[in-house]
């Protein structure tokens, strides 16, 4: 019997969401808890032969793999991981398979996010409970400009949108050409001209060592006094004890996060008591369709390792 381990099924929906019964010579075991510290992780993963990582809840790297003598295959959703050490896990002999993306979870979320922030949604709802009305102004998106760092898959979709909001929207990234800006409907402008444009930024980059503080002290010290800034990507991308400190400062209006440096975020993280941010918790691909795609290919993963015919490997790059 092939002992099956799914983590970090913070919402209890993992049974349901594929055919584990498709196993039929594996025992599944899901756990809705979240280990961050090596020792206990490595103490419960230890007598399982195969593991389910969603995303990027739980790293996967050396000192962690050499502590699980019996995995023989990672699954991991989505077809890329950062916190999985590919080169780390072929030399240990573990094979990592991944599955399709989550859709168009993500774009939508940003969309979200903006609205509840720029017409204070979060503060409005908590005041009619509270037996109150009307307390806030709303900002237009319609003429304002939507600032997009990175015009890649999921930057083109909330682009899009933008667009049809009636918003200006420029864009820029390392390798961005004027042509693939253009192509969307958007403007590529420089890097510095981005921020300082910008009603609102939005952040749609890979977290790489290329992006990582790539949005810093300096970069915020651009934006406008009145400008929000929408992070629905990787926390480390923005440095966020500086954007902890332009929030308290008042030096932009306000943040909208679903992604941050720690995750889950620190019960006692100062972006908790921020009256200008809106907060949720990583829900970027936390949709049905986005679920059941992850599952069940990992499912799929899984029967098929056991059949000898691994499917959507993941190698470690040259």
């Amino acid at each position: 019997m092939i002992r099956v381990a799914v983590l970090d099924d913070y919402q209890r929906v993992a049974a349901r969401m594929a055919d584990w019964a498709e196993l039929p010579d594996a025992a599944v075991t899901f756990f809705d808890d979240h280990l961050a510290d090596l020792e206990p992780l490595a103490a419960r993963l230890a007598d399982f032969d195969v593991v389910v990582a969603m995303r990027e809840r739980t790293p996967f790297g050396p000192n962690l793999l050499s502590r699980l003598p019996r995995l023989r295959l990672l699954v991991t959703t989505g077809m890329r991981n950062a916190a999985i050490d590919l080169g780390a896990a072929a030399r240990l002999g573990v094979t990592v398979c991944g599955t399709a993306g989550a859709g168009t979870g993500t774009p939508e979320l940003t969309w979200a996010l903006i609205l509840a922030l720029l017409r204070h949604v979060p503060a409005e709802d908590a005041g009619i409970r509270s037996g109150g009305w009307q307390h806030t102004v709303g900002t237009d998106l319609a003429g304002a400009t939507l600032a997009v760092l990175g015009l890649g898959n999921i930057g083109r979709r909330v682009a899009a949108v933008g667009l049809a909001f009636g918003m200006d929207v420029v864009a820029w990234s390392q390798n961005l050409t004027v042509e693939a800006a253009a192509a969307v409907g958007t403007r590529r402008v420089e890097r510095d001209d981005l921020f300082r444009l910008a009603d609102v930024l939005t952040i749609h980059l890979v977290l790489s060592d290329r992006t990582r503080g790539l949005v810093g002290a300096r970069e915020l010290a651009l934006l406008k006094p009145t400008a929000r800034l929408v992070n629905t990507s990787r926390g480390p991308i923005v440095d966020e004890a500086a954007l902890v400190e332009h929030l308290r400062a008042g030096r932009i209006a306000g943040a909208a996060l679903d992604v941050y440096d720690a995750e889950p975020l620190p019960a006692d993280h100062p972006l908790r008591t921020l009256p200008n941010t809106v907060l949720t918790p990583h829900l970027g691909y936390v949709t049905e369709r986005g679920y059941r795609r992850f599952y069940g290919e990992a499912a799929e993963d899984i029967a098929a390792f056991l059949a000898g015919r691994p499917v959507r490997v993941l190698t470690p790059a040259p």
